[in-house]
This record gives structure tokens, C-alpha cells and sequence, in this order.
């Protein structure tokens, strides 16, 4: 363990810890804009920079191991001028379109705008104009908005290793794109979209829809198979328009394609939304309550049992069900009914 002091305020760390990490420990926020937790750091924004007593220049935060006895300041005329210099250049090459943008509200760059009171921008110039249209159901990138900050490279890269997408070019002509400029093909997870901290990425299927004007979040589990990760529903009314993932849960916030993007069953049409029963052999199905369709469960178990014994019954369990779901299933079987004829969907 060490010992450093940030703006006055003694921590004692562990070695190797980063002076971001450090300050945020001590609740000591440092903007950033290129920085994920999760993420390997990568220092490119340059919006973490801190005064460390004994250095020349600021440096990063974010990129920088804490030592024993280091004094650090994080806040201070000279990092307030450059931060708010290095705001102002980011968004003098970015769309001036936050009305209309689906980031908007959730956009780190609009917030440090807002932080920094920039209204109007000093320097003037050519804009980056990408016109790329990717074809693909899943995934919507507006280059222009993108601030190069490499969090979609990276996720893709260190989490998923996947590398689907990359640098290219340089200097102002920099981008990032699929390799050799071709569609984004790739197993869709959509990571990038979860770190992207502008519009520059986003789901295609939530295009047109409310951004926070009347959503509701509802945390909940996803039912697509048994990793059981935890997601978060923004819904509108009766329709479901969005799903994500937040980042401190054991899933960290990382989701497939399916439990990002494979939502749109929740509002079909064709759902069962009562239980149906047949009553009579070859009858149709006919609209039931859930008293009388456990009843008549109940029933049919019951006669099934007395006649052929417990052993006549058996249970399949499903993946898309909980853990707590599927305990109390086998439990249903093995203590109510006296069978051990249970088996699990996922086990072929």
C-alpha cells in the first residue's frame, strides 16, 4: 500500500493504482472522455489530466501509477483552460445537432459542453464529412459524431476479441472503420454501442423512438439462456423500445446480440397473453384463467399419479427460466409430486 494526497485529502492505495482510480476513491470526480473501468486505459482524450507537484506539465490521470508521497491537484486554472480548450476543439469537427440526436441526454460531450459553458465555439474550420451508410439490421454509425476516443475499438478488441473494427487513416482524416472499408460484419453484440459516449453509435431498431420523455427503466433478468445477465427495459406505454445492461453487475454490462438486441417478441402480436385450455380430446383451445388452468393441471397430474404412480410424470426445465425458477421446478417434482424424472433443455 502507498500513500499520495489528491487536492489535500490523504488515501492510502494499493501499488499500481492509477491517480484516476485514487480520486475516485476519495470522490474526487476528473473528467474524462475516452475512459471505461472495465477497459484497459488509454489516455487519449487528454481530459484527465491532473498537476502532480515536481512535473513540468499536466498529465494524464487516468494513465498515470500513483507513488508514495505524490501530491496531487485536480482542479485549477490551468486544467480548467485546457480541459475546456480541448472540449472546444472536439467540438469544432462535430455536428452542432444535439435536437435531433439519439444521444442526446446521455451524451458526455453535450455534458462537458454544458460543464464548460460553451456556446459558441472559437475555432472555425473544415468538418469531417462522412456519408457512410452501413448496411446491416443491427448497428447505426453517424462517423461524423464520432469524437476518436477508440472505447468501440477497445471493447471490441479486449472483451470481445473479436477486432471488427479498427483505425484508419490519419490526422484529420482519421476514422474508424470496419478493415479494408467494408460492412460492419460481426457477431452484433452491440458492446460498442454500450460505451460510445456520444451519437456516433447506436441501435438501429431504436431509431424514431422516445429518448427520455416518458420512458420507464425497469431492471430485470434476461431469459435467453442461463447466464441469467442483468438488464435494464426503457419502455414507452406498452412497448418495450430499448434494452441494456448496467456496468456493476456480474455481466459488467456486456450483453449478447440476442439479450440487446432480440427484444421485439416482447411486443408481437401473436404472444399468448392467457392461458389456454383443451378441454375435451380433439377439442380447440379455448381461453382460460390462471386459477383454471392450474387447476385443471393440478387435476390431470393428480389423476395421472394415482394411476400409473409419480414415476408416470416427468419435467423439462427451460434455460431461459432463473436459477430461483428453475429450483423451485425440480423442487415442485421431486418433493411435491415424488419423481425424479426432471431434465433441462440445455442439456442437449
Amino acid at each position: 500500500m502507498i500513500n499520495l494526497t489528491i487536492d489535500g485529502k490523504s488515501i492510502e492505495v494499493a501499488e499500481g493504482t492509477t491517480v484516476l482510480e485514487a480520486a475516485k476513491q476519495l470522490g474526487i470526480k476528473i473528467p474524462t472522455l475516452c475512459h471505461d473501468d472495465r477497459l484497459k486505459p488509454f489516455g487519449a482524450c487528454r481530459l484527465c489530466i491532473v498537476e502532480i507537484a515536481g512535473m513540468p506539465k499536466p498529465v494524464t490521470s487516468c494513465t498515470t501509477p500513483a507513488t508514495a508521497g505524490m501530491s496531487v491537484q485536480t482542479q485549477s486554472a490551468r486544467l480548467y483552460r485546457l480541459r475546456k480548450t480541448t472540449v472546444e476543439l472536439l467540438l469544432s469537427d462535430h455536428p452542432n445537432d444535439c435536437m435531433t440526436c439519439i444521444g442526446t441526454g446521455e451524451c458526455v460531450l453535450q455534458e462537458l459542453a454544458y460543464q464548460y459553458g460553451i456556446r459558441e465555439n472559437r475555432f472555425a474550420g473544415a468538418m469531417r464529412e462522412h456519408k457512410r451508410v452501413d448496411h446491416n439490421p443491427f448497428i447505426t454509425r453517424d462517423q461524423n459524431k464520432c469524437v476518436m476516443c477508440g472505447l468501440c475499438v477497445r471493447v471490441c478488441d479486449e472483451v470481445q476479441g473479436i477486432g471488427a473494427i479498427g483505425y484508419a487513416e490519419r490526422g484529420f482524416e482519421a476514422k474508424v472503420i470496419p478493415p479494408f472499408g467494408h460492412d460492419l460484419d460481426c457477431v452484433f453484440c452491440g458492446q460498442c454501442i454500450s460505451v460510445c459516449p456520444t451519437g456516433a453509435l447506436s441501435g438501429s431498431i431504436w431509431s424514431g423512438k422516445p429518448r427520455m420523455e416518458g420512458v420507464k427503466f425497469t431492471d430485470t433478468t434476461c431469459t435467453y439462456c442461463g447466464c441469467g445477465c442483468n438488464i435494464t427495459l426503457r419502455s414507452h406505454g406498452d412497448q418495450v423500445i430499448r434494452v441494456e445492461s448496467k456496468s456493476d453487475n456480474h455481466n459488467r454490462g456486456w450483453l449478447c446480440v440476442k439479450g440487446r438486441f432480440g427484444f421485439d417478441f416482447i411486443n408481437s402480436t401473436d404472444r399468448l397473453t392467457t392461458p389456454l385450455i383443451r378441454r375435451e380430446k380433439g377439442g380447440h383451445f379455448e381461453k382460460a384463467t390462471w386459477d383454471e388452468a392450474l387447476d385443471h393441471i393440478a387435476k390431470k397430474f393428480n389423476e395421472i399419479k394415482e394411476k400409473n404412480g409419480p414415476d408416470a410424470l416427468a419435467g423439462l426445465s427451460s434455460a431461459r427460466c432463473t436459477n430461483e425458477e428453475n429450483y423451485l421446478f425440480q423442487k415442485l417434482f421431486r418433493a411435491g409430486i415424488g419423481t425424479n424424472n426432471v431434465d433441462h433443455c440445455a442439456r442437449y
